[in-house]
Order: structure tokens, then C-alpha cells, then sequence
């Protein structure tokens, strides 16, 4: 067992920012099990309409696998918004209740840039333009400690951050 064999990394961030990206880097990194809303909700949901309800089942199918991975010894990348507190804060009670260490890491993006890729991308989610301004006036303020990666330039540049983080563990 590797040094983050127990651990639960949540991040988070506005749509379009490149949670995505930073999440599957890390997981490759970690050699662990990334786990993203947008796909579960795609496994739950035949229409997803973005209800509270739906939301909370997405969440809850969320943690439910968190924990099946981390009681198997396995690495944990969560891949979502996470724009509501409560949500943070169970994955870290979550990921302190399995004995795993919690790593919170919200990626930011200036909003030009985060515009320009949302309209180009190619991806699973369902979020435009439109969505991540919402989510702007809609994401809580982060009272956990976290760590920030800002995706607003090259990947190279993502991934020598996300490298920083883990530095004493990823070669």
C-alpha cells in the first residue's frame, strides 16, 4: 500500500473550469478510482432535469462508491461541483469516518477562458455558458481548507501544479 492508498480528493469547482481534467490527471497520478457526478447522474437519470432531488440521489450514489473504493484500499478522485457546503463537508466526514486522509482541491479558470473551452468541448456534461455563470452566484464559500490549481493556462502548467500538491508521493 502506497501513501494515499486511503484517501478521498473532492474536487471542486465551477463548470468549465477543468475539474475534469485535473481530477483524471490525479487519478492516473494516484493510480486510483475517479468517480464524477456527471456520469453518475448519466447512469441514474435517463433525462437528468437538475432537480434538488436528483442532485441529492447523484450525491448519495457518490459516497455510496467512495466508500466501497476506500474500503478497498484504492485511491479516491471525486469529480464534481460541489458548489454546495454540505456536500464538501460530507465527503470529508465521509472520508474521516473510513480513516482516510481528505484532500479538497477547488480549480478556478479566468471566465474567458472557462467560456471559450465550455463552447468547444466535447464532454459527458451537460453544462454550457449559461450554467456556469448560475453557478457563479449559486457556489458557497469554502470553509474547509483546500488547495487551489488554476486551469486558465497550458495543461503542462495544470499538471505541474497538481504535481506540487502530491509532490512527496506522485513520480
Amino acid at each position: 500500500m502506497g501513501e494515499y492508498d486511503h484517501v478521498v480528493v473532492a474536487v471542486c469547482g465551477l463548470p468549465g473550469v477543468g475539474k475534469s481534467t485535473v481530477s483524471s490527471y490525479l487519478t492516473d497520478r494516484l493510480d486510483g478510482v475517479r468517480l464524477r457526478t456527471d456520469a453518475i447522474r448519466k447512469e441514474l437519470v435517463d433525462e437528468p432535469v437538475y432537480t434538488d432531488a436528483e442532485g441529492e440521489r447523484v450525491y448519495d450514489e457518490l459516497f455510496s462508491r467512495t466508500e466501497h473504493h476506500v474500503q478497498n484500499d484504492e485511491p479516491v478522485v471525486l469529480d464534481a461541483t460541489f458548489a454546495d457546503e454540505r456536500h464538501r463537508k460530507r465527503a470529508n466526514r465521509l472520508a474521516e469516518d473510513l480513516g482516510a486522509e481528505f484532500r479538497l482541491i477547488r480549480v478556478v479558470c479566468d471566465a474567458d477562458v472557462v467560456e471559450n473551452r465550455i463552447e468547444s468541448r466535447e464532454d459527458i456534461s451537460d453544462a454550457d455558458a449559461a450554467i456556469y455563470r448560475q453557478f457563479k452566484d449559486e457556489f458557497d464559500s469554502l470553509d474547509l481548507d483546500y488547495d487551489r490549481i488554476d486551469n486558465s493556462e497550458s495543461l503542462s502548467r495544470t499538471r505541474a501544479q497538481v504535481d506540487a500538491l502530491f509532490e512527496t508521493v506522485l513520480p
